[in-house]
């Protein structure tokens, strides 16, 4: 069982979705499958200095559309864009899932853990994402991006999903939160579901939103050597 400590500073709600990164549309385009699967939404995003910068809002608005293939597709790209940056070694770290993936091997995944979001909840879609199947190069800490901006504003069973990376569990173990053995990265199904339930139990008693609890780790994770 996840502890979190007493003394977490949440965020508001409108911090949270506030969130925003900078990105360089030239640098993805070239790298995707091709010009579709970028969302013309972030071309909409404002810019602060040189780079755009999208937020949580802005993603979520992309993950309305996830219904159908292309908004997946889009979801999928908005979400690798907002936790990458503008470095073109993180961008061409990102985008290799494109370089060895087929599109169709791509929309299969997303198609089947999204529904099982929809069906059987959280750590279930993790699991859809995590198995044998799994898409190179996307990972936990990337897949619940996806997870996250897909179901967590919407009505989920039997919880919201919550990013995991390994800035938050620095955090968490940081605060005596989980075991100092936890991984950093990799991290299995129960695990993710026993971070999930420590994160909603935490929001619910704090009388907020888990998201709100998940921003408060990861900006914690961020100070922390």
């Amino acid at each position: 069982m996840i502890v979190l400590p007493d003394d977490v500073d949440l965020p508001d709600r409108d911090t949270v979705l506030g969130q925003a990164i900078p990105f360089d549309r030239a640098r993805w385009i070239p790298l995707l499958p091709d010009p579709t699967w970028w969302p013309t939404a972030l071309d909409e995003c404002p810019h602060e200095g040189r780079w755009p910068r999208v937020d949580r809002r802005a993603v979520f608005g992309i993950a309305r559309q996830a219904d159908t293939t292309e908004g997946r597709r889009h979801l999928l790209v908005a979400a690798l864009v907002w936790g990458t940056g503008t470095r073109a070694q993180s961008v061409n770290r990102r985008a290799r899932i494109f370089g060895h993936s087929t599109p169709e091997d791509i929309d299969a995944q997303l198609g089947e853990a999204l529904d099982v979001l929809r069906a059987q909840g959280a750590a279930d879609a993790y699991r859809a994402f995590n198995n044998e199947q799994r898409l190179p190069y996307l990972g936990p800490a990337f897949f619940t991006k996806v997870l996250y901006f897909a179901g967590h504003d919407r009505a989920t069973v039997p919880y919201r999903p919550v990013i995991l990376d390994s800035v938050v569990v620095r955090a968490l173990k940081a605060n005596g939160a989980v075991d100092p053995g936890w991984p950093e990265n990799g991290w299995t199904t129960d695990q993710y579901r026993l971070y999930a339930d420590g994160v909603h139990e935490y929001a619910q008693a704090r009388g907020v939103l888990p998201d709100q609890v998940e921003a408060a780790l990861f900006f914690r994770g961020k100070q922390r050597p």
